[in-house]
């Protein structure tokens, strides 16, 4: 899985999520002109354009009125999805009620907000109201047409494309499961064998395109996984439960939004600005970033923060990354974040490394399950490759402030030549260090254990901690990385492995 982690690593994720949809529309027109899919090709092209462009002009209208940058490519994303929602039409009534689909979906962003953080996935948002409004003009709401058997292997390979890069297996499998739990008796009550009823549901019902592409969207997401979960569902069984409430009836983008509605309030329920208080190299070759925040950041030690930084010429990583928080909560100074330098930096991390003194971030989503038990008593093994080390960072400074006395073990790994990241932190917070690299690194504090090789491996976690088997281990890392030390642990015994991967850092 890490080679296809790092390959889809190579692009944001909203570059994938772009490709991806991109991909499943080409295959339609190409299937509808060869017959089987049943829609129009200059139809579904047209509609397409005028879902995209109006999307992303209605997008760019509202951040000058509202007088703040949009994101592009999320314009994008939502007008692509709207495409596949809206039957194909050419009709002026039937492209009215798509860009009128657009139009609501961007305007949610600012209208159905707090604080500067929006509610609503734009998409089902813009579906659900365009639906209310379409028969006023003599049109149709969304048909989901993207729920057609020609296009059912497509889409489920892209959504497994996009599931698997934003790793929400379990997110996708809960809503398929609550579903499928709903939706599969009553089509065999009608007389359905239950495999064809559910070959039905899979390809005539929009279950894997909305939980792929659309309940996975990140900033309508709750915080947890446990609040996600639950949230997967209760969209999965509102998605299937027949139902109507005047001019409301059960639709996939009502189930979604009232999803998001939910997750809105046990989530980050605003946006949150901050200003660059100052830049360090914590290495030569780690930048710190910390900033200043207009209101306290709520989180947790170990989760992640995703910044907003908009700028001209953003490359295919785009504008928005997400990075763990290297500051424990409630720290007087504010937070910080911090990445590796290479000669090849993104665009993205070029204009934060440029950000003056007082420059304006936006954190856009805060959020993650990479936290330590709550009960002291359990021995810790926090295994880091390099960066990886920055939610081990806010965690180690959080129980050094708190003063809690934990049995923690840290194995650092890093490359030749590299210098040993927040090594202050690391002895400060008294935890036992283990040092594994090709080359001593200059520097290292006595107290700390060295072992030569590229990597952990089996003799050398038993030699350098031999009780691995009875902790519970963490680690962070790229996904290469993480992979290989989730190997490596289960065959030294140790059973419960958290883990904390990232693509791109």
């Amino acid at each position: 899985m890490s080679t296809v982690d790092t390959v889809l690593g190579r692009v944001t994720m909203y570059r994938l999520v772009t490709i991806a949809l991109g991909g499943i529309l080409l295959v339609a027109l190409v299937l509808s002109v060869l017959g089987p899919v049943q829609q129009d090709p200059v139809a579904l092209v047209v509609s397409t354009a005028v879902a995209v462009v109006v999307s992303v002009l209605a997008g760019r209208a509202c951040g000058a009125l509202w007088r703040t940058r949009v994101h592009t490519e999320s314009a994008v994303i939502t007008g692509l999805i709207l495409a596949l929602l809206f039957w194909p039409e050419t009709t002026p009534t039937g492209l009215g009620i798509v860009a009128l689909a657009a139009v609501l979906a961007a305007l949610s962003k600012f209208v159905v907000a707090v604080r500067a953080r929006h509610v609503l996935n734009p998409a089902a948002a813009g579906a659900l109201a365009a639906g209310l409004l379409a028969p006023l003009f003599g049109g149709f709401g969304a048909v989901w047409w993207v729920a057609t058997p020609a296009l059912l292997p497509v889409v489920a390979l892209a959504a497994l494309a996009v599931v698997v890069r934003t790793r929400r297996l379990a997110l996708v499998a809960t809503y398929l499961a609550a579903a499928l739990a709903v939706l599969l008796p009553r089509l065999v009550a009608t007389g359905a064998a239950p495999t064809d009823a559910l070959l039905t549901a899979l390809q005539s019902y929009p279950l894997v395109f909305a939980a792929g592409f659309m309940l996975t969207e990140p900033l309508t997401l709750p915080p947890r996984r446990w609040q996600q979960l639950a949230e997967a569902a209760l969209v999965g069984a509102l998605t299937v439960v027949p139902f109507s409430l005047g001019v409301l009836y059960a639709s996939p983008e009502l189930a979604l939004v009232v999803g998001n509605v939910l997750a809105f309030t046990v989530g980050q329920r605003r946006a949150v600005h901050l200003r660059v208080r100052a830049q360090r190299m914590v290495t030569p070759g780690i930048r710190e970033v910390a900033f200043a925040s207009d209101a306290a950041v709520r989180f947790r030690p170990g989760q992640w923060i995703e910044l907003h930084v908009p700028h001209q010429g953003a490359d295919a990583r785009g504008s928005r990354r997400v990075f763990s928080l290297a500051t424990p909560p409630d720290h007087t100074d504010g937070v910080a974040v911090a990445f590796r330098v290479t000669e090849s930096l993104s665009s993205f991390k070029q204009a934060l490394s440029a950000l003056p003194e007082g420059g304006l971030v936006r954190a856009t989503g805060v959020g993650g399950d990479f936290v330590l038990p709550k009960d002291a008593a359990v021995p810790l093994l926090l295994l880091a490759g390099g960066i990886g080390i920055t939610p081990f960072v806010s965690q180690l400074s959080d129980l050094a402030r708190s003063g809690a006395r934990r049995d923690v073990v840290v194995v650092l790994l890093l490359g030749p030549g590299d210098e040993a990241p927040y090594a202050d932190v690391l002895v400060g917070s008294g935890a036992r260090v283990v040092v594994v690299s090709p080359q001593r690194p200059t520097a290292l504090p006595e107290s700390w254990v060295f072992a030569t090789g590229p990597t952990i491996d089996a003799t050398t976690l038993k030699e350098t901690v031999p009780d691995a088997a009875r902790r519970v281990a963490y680690v962070s890392g790229g996904p290469g990385m993480v992979e290989h030390s989730r190997r490596v642990l289960r065959r030294s015994g140790v059973r419960r492995i958290r883990t904390d991967a990232f693509s791109g850092y």
